[in-house]
């Protein structure tokens, strides 16, 4: 599975060759849960699936200026094929992040004095299991809502080539599909990080997370028009991905301290690593502010010229 676009081939026919590999690789994780019936596959699979269901959403909104109505169709498709299995998704990311969080703070602390609140918080895994539908239904949910979109891909209306009449249509090499896509996606993320910095909360840094995230597997699609850097790029959109996500995790994890009914603020154990979540916040978020100022340098009119100059020359030299 090659989640690439090849400057060689048409655009629309490379659109829905990923597409149709997403889904496939995604169907074929949850078809290995029948293999092996073990838990942890079963989660393995749900990762997988959601990423991979995340990935069509990156895709889809590079093409979302030039077939708005399939974007709008299908990305609420794969959005709540996604959803529909993170039932236990914030439960078990918060004792993921618990450790992580008493990992990286465990030269300052000891970790023993937080150990029964880390089994509180499987406890609390425990309990959202069991009012949750059968992991395996779910899984057997998400193939049929995959397998049905698998059927519609082939269908999907996608313009050749979409001409701006600002620009020469021989010098395009299908730009014009995916380019108002990216240019789009990198200005949301340049307002979502001004809008984060701005008014720091849970709600706008989530925000600025998603753009980012979409920003980074835009770069991968067209990764093939220059490899060596943007390779780079990619690497530097992972990584502010990465640090927005641990910002969001630790959210998420005050919100399950905070809410799960066998926890109270109260307890010491509790404040103590609210407050290490708060630091770790503060560091995550200073990191991901000189990241993304570099990221977010141009202009988005810019950056769309960049690589469309990129795209061109990498179609001259396949096509010469």
């Amino acid at each position: 599975m090659t989640y690439e676009l090849d400057p060689e081939q048409p655009l629309d026919a490379e659109v829905r060759r990923i597409a149709t590999e997403l889904i496939d690789h995604a169907v074929a994780q949850i078809d290995g849960t029948e293999e092996t019936p073990h838990e942890a596959v079963h989660h393995e699979a749900v990762h997988e699936v959601r990423k991979d269901c995340k990935k069509l959403r990156g895709l889809l909104r590079l093409v979302r200026p030039a077939a708005p109505k399939l974007y709008k169709h299908e990305n609420a498709a794969f959005r709540d094929t996604a959803a529909s299995l993170s039932v236990l998704r914030d439960a078990e990311a918060a004792i993921e992040t618990f450790d992580a969080l008493i990992d990286h703070f465990r030269d300052n602390l000891d970790p023993g004095s937080l150990a029964p609140l880390r089994q509180r918080l499987e406890d609390h895994k425990a309990r959202v299991a069991a009012g949750a539908q059968a992991l395996d239904e779910q899984l057997d949910g998400a193939r049929t809502a995959l397998g049905a979109a698998r059927e519609r891909v082939p269908g999907w209306e996608l313009p050749s080539e979409v001409t701006d009449p600002a620009d020469d249509p021989a010098d395009d090499a299908g730009w014009s599909l995916i380019g108002p896509g990216l240019r789009k996606t990198y200005k949301r993320g340049c307002q979502a990080m001004q809008a984060a910095y701005a008014d720091p909360g849970v709600a706008a840094f989530h925000e600025w997370r998603k753009r980012a995230k979409y920003l980074r597997y835009q770069v991968r699609l067209l990764r093939a028009s220059w490899p060596r850097v943007l390779k780079a790029t990619y690497k530097e959109t992972k990584q502010l991905g990465d640090l927005l996500g641990d910002d969001h995790d630790l959210a998420v994890l005050e919100q399950v301290i905070e809410e799960a009914e066998a926890l109270s603020p109260t307890n010491d154990a509790e404040q103590i690593l609210l407050a290490l979540a708060a630091q770790r916040s503060e560091q995550l978020r200073n990191a991901a502010y000189w990241l993304g100022s570099r990221l977010y340098a141009e202009k988005p009119k810019r950056l769309d010229r960049r690589m469309q100059c990129y795209w061109q020359a990498a179609r001259g030299m396949k096509t010469a």
